[in-house]
This record gives structure tokens, sequence and C-alpha cells, in this order.
């Protein structure tokens, strides 16, 4: 027995090792052994062989390791969210929501500025100077106003179109100063081609205002430039319609009026004291001189306090944070504002909030000096005689954004 065994033995280990492709069934075969037996983990709810011993386990099936929970016990549960991911989810959302309807928001506001004004096409420019400077104008264009809206809010009926009012806003490293230029100032209007006619037409000493009735936008703007040297780098004109909707808009404007006021030419008909003024009465307010005693001047007055604080209200959190009053506001602004064709959002919105900056007490607010109010000319009555050596010491200050010290 034992050398048999003995003799089995010595011949297994003298026999070479099989090949690695020979499966352990034929390994086995080869060598005349017994296979190995796959072992298998019987699955939940497998049954066990007849006569089988059930092994403790955590599935009553006799496998698996050790149960933790007792009978009945439940798998492992999935993983719970902090409340630190909750919010950092919550709050990715929001920021992503919001992103998207500030993107919406700029193309559809960008989409309605009327960019109509073309400063490309004003001849003979100051070069630009330091800073930023914005000609507003406020023109009496009944574009949008029917029969009856004409008739309530007193503007009458007048064909053509003239500014009612000019500013330039300036805006540099020495804060922001809005200039009023009166309307019936008395100035030299360079030579120009007629827009209609075409014909070309020498230079003249008219009325401010009447460059706009002759050339637009394009000839007033070289007009301001050819006797201030200022380089006008944007333009932005809102008329009656559009501003009674934008003040309508916004909720109406506060004003605080330290006398009361009655112009029965422009409607208004105000007490003295703080109170809201709708869309019709801010046009009255801002369109009224006849009470003034010094008229085109004490009207600048009134309009760029009303400019500055219409602006401060806009730019409020209560209207930014607000999309159902923001919308509304931007909508009726944009849609009768008209711009040059440079202007962007970017620049509109710095245009406002520098108007905002004049009423919160961080910018100044300038008349052109007058030298005489009444100066009696030859061809258009009654105008405007700016003090020219005043004038051209605060022209220079804007020109190089130097700190403005000509306030009268």
């Amino acid at each position: 027995m034992n050398g048999w065994s003995d003799d089995t033995e010595q011949r297994r280990l003298s026999e070479p090792p099989l090949p690695p492709e020979l499966s352990p069934r034929r390994a086995a075969a080869a060598s005349g052994g017994v296979p190995a037996q796959p072992t298998r983990r019987p699955a939940q709810g497998d049954r066990l062989p007849p006569g089988a011993i059930p092994q403790p386990g955590s599935g009553g099936d006799g496998y698996g390791p050790p149960a933790t929970g007792g009978p009945g016990a439940a798998g492992p549960r999935a993983p719970r969210w902090s409340t630190r991911r909750k919010i950092g989810y919550t709050a990715l959302g929001l920021v992503v929501a919001l992103l998207v309807v500030s993107v919406s928001t700029y193309f559809w506001a960008d989409s309605k500025v009327r960019r109509e004004v073309d400063l490309s096409k004003v001849e003979d420019r100051p070069a630009a100077g330091e800073g930023t400077n914005y000609l507003i104008v406020g023109s009496d264009s009944r574009e949008g106003l029917t029969k009856q809206d004409e008739k309530t809010l007193h503007t009458g009926a007048a064909s053509g179109q003239r500014t009612d009012s000019m500013m330039i806003l300036h805006t540099g490293s020495n804060g922001t100063t809005m200039m009023s230029l009166p309307r019936d100032s008395y100035v030299t209007i360079p030579a120009f081609t007629g827009q209609q006619s075409h014909k070309r037409y020498a230079a003249s000493t008219h009325k401010l205002n009447r460059a706009y009735s002759d050339g637009g936008p394009e000839l007033l703007t070289r007009t301001i430039e050819y006797n201030t040297g200022i380089h006008i780098d944007h333009y932005a004109e809102i008329g009656f319609a559009g501003f009674v909707n934008l003040v309508n808009a916004l909720g109406g404007v506060n004003m605080c009026l330290d006398k009361p006021l009655h112009d029965k030419a422009s409607g208004a008909d105000f007490a003295a004291g703080c109170q809201k003024m709708n869309g019709q009465q801010s046009l009255a307010f801002v369109r009224q001189r006849h009470q003034e005693a010094d008229q085109d001047l004490g009207r600048m007055r009134n309009q760029q306090k009303f400019l500055s604080t219409l602006a401060h209200q806009a730019a409020s959190p209560s209207t930014v944070l607000n999309p159902f009053k923001l919308y509304p506001v931007i909508g009726s602004g944009l849609d009768t504002l008209v711009v040059d064709k440079k202007m962007s959002l970017h620049n509109l919105v710095s245009m406002f909030w520098a108007m905002k900056g004049v009423t919160g007490g961080s910018g100044n607010s300038v008349t052109v000096p007058i030298a005489n109010a009444n100066y009696r000319t030859s061809n258009d009555g009654d105008a405007v005689k700016w003090d020219m050596t005043k004038a051209k010491t605060l022209f220079g200050e804007l020109i190089h954004d130097d700190k403005v010290t000509v306030t009268k």
C-alpha cells in the first residue's frame, strides 16, 4: 500500500505541468483526479436542498453574512443629501435662472432701442475730450398722440418738430455735471446741407432750437459742438408721448415744490409741498414757464430737477427688483427714446445712473452762463445771450474733465 502511494506520488511529481489552455476538468481528467466543483451562492429566495441544515444568515435562507438588524430588517439605505448640499443646489438653480432671465431681458431691451441718429454724418467735429458727453433732448414731437391727447396734455397740434429742452450730461473722473442749454440761446448755426432740399445753406445766427427744425438731431449736434467745442459722444431724445408713458409706468414721480405753480398754457396747477405727479402733470410741470420770472431759464431748472428725480426713482431697488414694474418702465422708455447708432444698453444705463447721481448730490446742475436773458435780435425776437468769458471757462473744464468751478 505504502509502496503504491509512494510510486504514485513520485510519478505525479515527475510529470510536466499542464498547459494553461486545458480546463480544470480536462486537467483533472488528464491527471487522473476529480475536478474541483464550483460553489454557487444561492440567490435570495432559493430553497435549501432536502436535508440541508440552514446556516445563520441575513436573508432567512441560511446564506450570507450574519444579520445585524434582526428579523425583517431592511437593506442598506440610500445616502441622504445634507441640508448644506440642498441649499447649494437651490442657490445654483436660482443663479442659473437669474442669468437666463437677465440675458433674455438684455436682448429684449436691446431690440427695442431706436438707434436712428447717425452722428457720423456730423461735419467738422471737435476732437474727443476726456470723459463722456451725452446730449439729452426733449422734443415737442406729437408722435403717438391722438387729437384728444393733444388737447388733454395742452400740447397743441403744431406741425413739424422742435427741441423743448437740451442738456449736456458730462461724466468723468471729476464727477457728473448736467449743463442746460436754453433753447432760445442766440448762437451761430454753421453751414449745412438741407435734409429735404439737399441745398447748401450758409452759416447764420439764430436761436438754438432753429438748428433742430432745419436739420434734425445731426445739425443740432453740430451746432452745439460748433458753439461750445464739446465733442458729443452720444445722443438721446424723448418726445411728449414717451415722457408721459415713462412717468406713468413708474407710477408717478415725487416732487416737492417750494411755492404754488399755475400755468394755463401748459396745464400746470400745483400747490406748494411734496406731491406725486402722473405723466400728464409731469409734462405740464416741465413745460411751464410763464410763472417764472426768467421764463426759459426757470423752466430749465425745473427740468433738471425733474429729470434727475425721475432717473433716481427709475434706478431705485423698488423698480429694479420688481419685474412687474421694471419691464413696463423699460418698455415705455425705450419705445419712444431715440438715440444714436452707437448707443449701447450699457451707455444708456450709465447715462441714467449719472443723472441719478446729480439728484443724490454727487454731481452738479448748471446752466450756460448768461449775459442777457432778454437779448433783442433783429430776426428772432427776444433771445438769450451767453456770457462767453465764463462760458468758455466752463466748456474748457468739461472738455478736459476738470473740476467745474463755473456755476453761474
